[in-house]
């Protein structure tokens, strides 16, 4: 038996609840993992809270990331004792995840942990800053250097926003955090932020084409915030795209693209391949400063995931969740 968060949903309407599980129900994949640690991300508290159809089937164990240490394996790669990271692929919403004390994934799914970073680490970065990290190598392969002029960072106290400010700062960039949260600004000045705007700045409908101002942006935000920020990216300025926290609707113009020559980068976090991901994580674990990933992590057991993902969900949370699955 093992503990889980567990979403259910049928006649009775919908629940989350903290269950006692048999191992047997786990599905049948080639690696069995003791998860140590987990979190909450923007997507796990939509699933966690129903405000959000992510969950494909039911019933569902949550949590799309987990890290901690492979128990048997029949997979070629992985063997007991294997320390992992796991982001993605449908677990949590297709697969059951890893909100739980026990979890069977495929061993293609996982990535070994990095030296110098631990588990819990690991898991104060997850998704969110994983992605983050995406973002950042984006900007990096199109040719945005730092001394290159200002670089947005929008939802900057989010999980993807506050992990992007502080590997930026530490790379060298002037960045520029725009967040609803200004009584946030020196967290975000401490996380790395040269200049902190308030989100109004860019949530409302604007012009196509707009003052150029932006080297290079990371947007977790979409629709009015992402088509103003497109309007004022710079001649050959690159924008990576990652979330919806706004809206998934983008209403702008070819303006920014044929007349600036912007490039706009789609980075999905869920499906990318091996070597993006172990790309990204030994980024992580070499660029981004251990004191600030601890000055923006919370820690919770995982009786308490469930309370904390209510309070993401309400814009009652700032940085990263990391969620203590055994002890």
């Amino acid at each position: 038996m093992f503990q889980a968060l567990l979403l259910e949903k049928d006649e009775a309407g919908f629940r989350a609840s903290i269950r006692s599980l048999d191992e047997a129900l786990l599905p049948p994949d080639d690696v069995l993992v003791r998860v140590d640690w987990s979190t909450l991300n923007y997507k796990d508290g939509l699933a966690i809270t129903n405000r959000a159809p992510v969950v494909r089937q039911w019933p569902m164990v949550a949590g799309i990331d987990g890290a901690g240490e492979v128990v048997e394996s029949s997979h070629p790669d992985w063997k007991p004792g294997d320390a992992f990271i796991h982001n993605g692929w449908g677990v949590g919403e297709t697969h059951w995840g890893c909100l739980a004390e026990k979890a069977r994934l495929r061993g293609g799914w996982l990535v070994r942990l990095p030296q110098g970073l631990s588990a819990r680490q690991a898991m104060a970065i997850g998704t969110a800053g994983y992605t983050a990290m995406l973002c950042v190598l984006a900007l990096e392969d199109h040719g945005v250097q730092p001394g290159d002029g200002e670089v947005l960072v929008t939802g900057a106290t989010g999980g993807v926003g506050s992990v992007a400010v502080a590997l930026l700062g530490r790379l060298g960039y002037r960045v520029v955090a725009a967040t609803g949260k200004m009584q946030e600004a020196a967290y975000l000045h401490r996380l790395g932020a040269a200049k902190v705007i308030d989100r109004a700045e860019l949530a409302a409908p604007g012009k196509p084409f707009q003052k150029e101002r932006w080297a290079g942006v990371v947007d977790a935000v979409g629709s009015h915030t992402l088509a103003n920020a497109l309007a004022q990216t710079r001649y050959g300025g690159v924008v990576a795209a990652c979330g919806l926290a706004q809206g998934n609707e983008l209403p702008t113009t070819v303006l920014p693209f044929i007349l600036r020559g912007v490039t706009l980068v789609g980075i999905d976090s869920v499906m990318a391949p091996l070597a993006r991901r172990e790309r990204a994580w030994a980024r992580l674990a070499r660029d981004l400063d251990p004191a600030l990933l601890e000055a923006m992590t919370e820690e919770v057991p995982l009786s308490a995931a469930i309370e904390r993902a209510h309070a993401l969900m309400a814009g009652q949370v700032r940085g990263r969740i990391v969620v203590r699955i055994g002890g």
